[in-house]
């Protein structure tokens, strides 16, 4: 139970300093404006579905997780 408790608090942690902080990192700036993503804009309606910023922290998640997983 610490052991999840503990790994729960690193990646709030991690996710507080990222969204505190990640509009100055230059890769984490355009993390919004990938080429997968869908925006509209019409009149006075605006529609963002982040696509490809989905997959992508899918992927990077996964990958974390199965190697924390294995400690």
């Amino acid at each position: 139970m610490s052991k999840i408790f503990l790994i729960f608090s690193i990646v709030f942690f991690v996710m507080w300093i990222l969204t505190s902080f990640g509009s100055n990192l230059p890769l984490l700036g355009k993390l919004g404006r990938l080429p997968g993503d869908i925006h509209f804009n019409v009149s006075n309606f605006s529609f963002y579905f982040p696509l490809g910023t989905s997959i992508l922290l899918s992927i990077l998640l996964t990958v974390v997780l199965r190697l924390i997983s294995r400690i």
